[in-house]
């Protein structure tokens, strides 16, 4: 648009710019500010007068314009009349077709209005329908949710559940139904929340119904364990070193590995424990949940576990394995449900639970224990017990205190053996004839060697039959039920003990137990006897249940450097042939070997205090005639009695008695019959002894000599006599004299009493006369004589107890050279 700054001041352009401005709104805005000035500038006048001039001379112009088109500005005229009629015409049928528009304009307002109205009504129908439907929808969806629940499908019911609260209530949560549905929603989620528990429960009820079963059949299939491992260890040696549920044993018995859970017997399925479980994650009760499930399994615990009286007398011990099958089971379960939800159950929960059933089952088992008295039935429940707790360790559960009661079960075991064998080895000591035992063949020969600890002199082969062991029957019959004994200790022994040293411990107790205050008290006991025979009988015995000691003391030392061995069993009356397990490290000592030695020499003494007793009571009988002037014509009676008499024990009696030990006996006894016959003059009764009297004295003593001379050890024997001999000859000497030199005394009396000889000297009478200074010298002693007799019976006595002392000593000789 052109500026008009530069015209802004001059009327005549103003104007020129109004004639050319196509339109009157183009240029107002601009002229306005130049009116403005011209009002403030007092040349409105002149304005008004230049547009007065403009107007005339726009007027001429039109004049002239219109004279020269006056013709045709009248057609124009007409012809616009002309137009104006027709425009007046079509007017009237414009404003008729107006009227028509109207009129119909009106009937479509009506339709149109009736068509919105119907619009909204159809909506108002569309969001009733979609809202129905989502109504519908709800319910079919609760409605679903029940379904489900009575199909037992609770976690579907539950994830449907969640959908219609989540997804389909929010639809319709202006309208009753949500309200009434979403309060609803809580008591179903409870309702499903008790239906799994209850489902659950009666799973745990039908799994308690099942747990003795399982228990049963577990313990099946580890004594099947037990009994493949005991064939591979046959075939193979090695395998021994290896117990049951170890990484060998598992290895080599993988083929046979099963689930004892899923059997073709048992089928154990944890599907309601699992949607239990699933079913209280998804509800975030888990909490809730771990909590009543402890409690119910505690419950059924207890009523595992009641307090009845357990009986365990029956042979079935059928209550111990009720009690123990029902443990089992109740415990693998456990086991089981720990492995499939670690998050159930802590490690410390199921041990608790694991422990206090163990404490209940010892209890009750240690209250029954006095009942059982028989140890065959006690080994029956070791053996049940062994078998719980292999199972249950193999389930990876610790067995210490049932293994502590297989230690309670052990001292018991131990009570019972010891008061049967010690009945069995009473009966056998108190019924012993105590005479050495006979046999008839070479069958009979074998079978007591076998069973007895006793080494045969020569084969069974140059025995000549029927022939007599030098023990008697007791011995035999000891030795098999000492077998017996080691091997039915052992029995309690096996890889589920939890202290073999124990065992070893009891058993040394108990052996030593039983042979001494049992076997060898017993023989001592009857060494009161006066019998000879019984009294040697039983120092044999005693020789052999020392060397029976030391060959068990050495077989026990062989057992410890191995792992077992057999005890040498080979006869049936032996019970059993099981090795005996290893004894430990270190020594094995029978304190019975020390007492069987010791009572020997009891035994020994017997025998001497026997003999010797013999020997002076036929001494006793001798009645000599001290004062006779008669020559002698035999030997005296007491000495014939004496010398057959040790020859009959000697053949006898003491036949079977070691030689070192029948020369020890025979030179007590030769000792004692020196002592005795030197007591007799030495008598205080005993004053006056004639030459006649000496004289058959000294035929006895040369008698008893001869028979001396016969023995086998004669020359020590004959020194036993040395005193004696010399006495003899020392009363019938003529030169008494002599004895008071001491160099002749030493040459010729050098065995008599320096006090004897003199006191037997003054009682000897010579039937011949003698010197008068001899004579009366004798006088002199016969009256001193007289007077010192009591000290004469005192000397005699001496004379005994320096000859027992002399014994005592020649006997330690013959025990050391032994």
């Amino acid at each position: 648009m052109p500026s008009i700054t530069r015209f802004r001041n001059d009327p005549s352009s103003v104007l020129k710019q109004i004639v050319i401005s196509p339109s009157d709104d183009d240029y107002v805005d601009q002229l306005i500010p130049s009116l403005r000035e011209f009002s403030q500038g007092n040349k409105t006048a002149h304005v008004l007068q230049e547009l007065q001039s403009f107007a005339a001379e726009k007027e001429t112009e039109i004049e002239r314009q219109c004279n020269s088109t006056h013709q045709g500005f009248v057609d124009s005229v007409n012809q616009l009349l002309r137009i104006r009629e027709g425009t007046v015409h079509l007017t009237n049928e414009i404003l008729q077709l107006n009227q028509e528009i109207q009129a119909s304009t009106e009937k479509l307002v009506d339709q149109k209005k009736a068509l919105v109205e119907s619009r909204g009504v159809r909506q108002n129908i569309d969001e009733a329908k979609h809202a129905l439907d989502d109504c519908l929808e709800v319910l079919r969806l609760a409605n679903q949710v029940e379904d489900l629940l009575n199909q037992r499908k609770y976690y579907a019911a539950l994830r449907a559940l969640d959908e219609l609260q989540s997804v389909h209530l929010q639809a319709v949560t202006q309208y009753t139904i949500s309200e009434i549905i979403q309060r609803s929603v809580p008591a179903t989620q409870k309702k499903i929340a008790e239906t799994v528990m209850t489902d659950l429960n009666t799973w745990l009820f039908r799994v308690r119904e099942m747990s003795q079963y399982l228990g049963e059949l577990s313990f099946y299939h580890t004594n099947l364990r037990k009994d493949r491992l005991r064939e591979r260890t046959e075939h193979n040696d090695y395998l021994a070193n290896f117990k049951l549920n170890s990484a060998i044993e598992l290895v080599a018995d993988e083929h046979e590995e099963f689930d004892i859970l899923h059997t073709e017997e048992l089928e154990v399925d944890f599907s309601p424990l699992l949607e239990a479980l699933h079913i209280h994650q998804t509800l975030n009760q888990m909490d809730k949940f771990r909590t009543e499930y402890a409690s119910n399994r505690r419950t059924q615990k207890d009523l595992l576990v009641n307090n009845n009286p357990l009986t365990l007398t029956d042979d079935e011990l059928a209550d111990l394995h009720t009690l123990l099958e029902d443990i089992a089971g109740f415990a693998i379960l456990e086991r089981a449900t720990t492995k499939k939800v670690p998050d159930l159950r802590t490690t410390a929960e199921v041990e608790e639970l694991w422990d206090s059933l163990n404490h209940t089952a010892i209890s009750q088992i240690t209250k029954a224990l006095p009942q059982v008295d028989n140890a065959e039935h006690l080994l029956k429940i070791k053996e049940l017990v062994v078998v719980y707790i292999q199972t249950l360790s193999g389930h990876g559960y610790n067995t210490i205190l049932m293994s502590q009661l297989l230690l309670t079960l052990f001292d018991k075991y131990t009570d019972l053996l010891n008061q049967r064998f010690s009945e069995d080895f009473l009966e056998i000591v108190s019924t012993d004839d105590y005479m050495p035992m006979p046999i008839q063949n070479s069958e009979e020969y074998e079978k007591v060697v076998n069973v007895s600890w006793y080494t045969p002199d020569q084969p069974v082969s140059a025995i000549r039959f029927p022939t007599a062991f030098p023990f008697s029957q007791m011995y035999p019959l000891c030795c098999i039920n000492i077998r017996n004994f080691l091997n039915q200790f052992y029995f309690f022994a096996d890889d589920s003990f939890p202290n073999p040293s124990i065992i070893d411990t009891k058993l040394l107790a108990s052996l030593d137990d039983l042979l001494t205050s049992k076997v060898c008290s017993s023989l001592i006991a009857r060494l009161s006897s006066q019998y000879l025979g019984q009294v040697v009988q039983i120092l044999i015995n005693l020789d052999h249940f020392e060397i029976a000691c030391h060959e068990l003391e050495g077989l026990l030392m062989q057992a410890r450097r191995s792992n077992s061995t057999p005890l040498p069993i080979t006869t049936s009356t032996a019970t059993s042939s099981r090795p005996i397990s290893s004894l430990g490290h270190g020594a094995v000592h029978l304190g019975a070997t020390s007492a069987f030695m010791a009572q020997k020499k009891t035994a020994e003494n017997r025998i001497f205090e026997l003999v010797n007793s013999k020997v002076s009571d036929l001494v006793e009988t001798s009645d000599y005639d001290w004062l006779t002037h008669n020559p002698p014509v035999e030997v005296s009676e007491y000495i014939t009695a004496l010398t057959q008499y040790l020859g009959n024990i000697m053949s006898s009696v003491l036949l079977n008695l070691p030689n070192e030990l029948k020369n020890l006996m025979l030179f007590n006894a030769i000792s004692h019959t020196a002592s005795s016959v030197l007591a007799l003059p030495l008598s205080e009764s005993v004053s006056r002894i004639t030459t006649s009297a000496v004289a058959q004295l000294r035929i006895d003593v040369n008698e008893l000599v001869k028979y001396v001379e016969t023995l086998p050890t004669a020359p020590i024997l004959l020194e036993s006599l040395d005193e004696l001999r010399q006495t003899v000859a020392l009363m019938e000497t003529d030169s008494p004299e002599e004895f008071y030199d001491i160099s002749l005394r030493n040459k010729k009396y050098r065995g008599v009493d320096p006090l004897k000889g003199p006191v037997l000297l003054e009682k000897v009478v010579k039937d011949t006369p003698a010197p008068v200074g001899f004579q009366s010298r004798k006088s002199g002693g016969q009256d001193a004589g007289s007077r010192t007799s009591g000290g004469a019976g005192a000397m005699g006595q001496a004379s005994m107890g320096r000859a027992a002392g002399m014994a005592a000593g020649l006997r330690e000789r013959w025990m050391h050279n032994r």
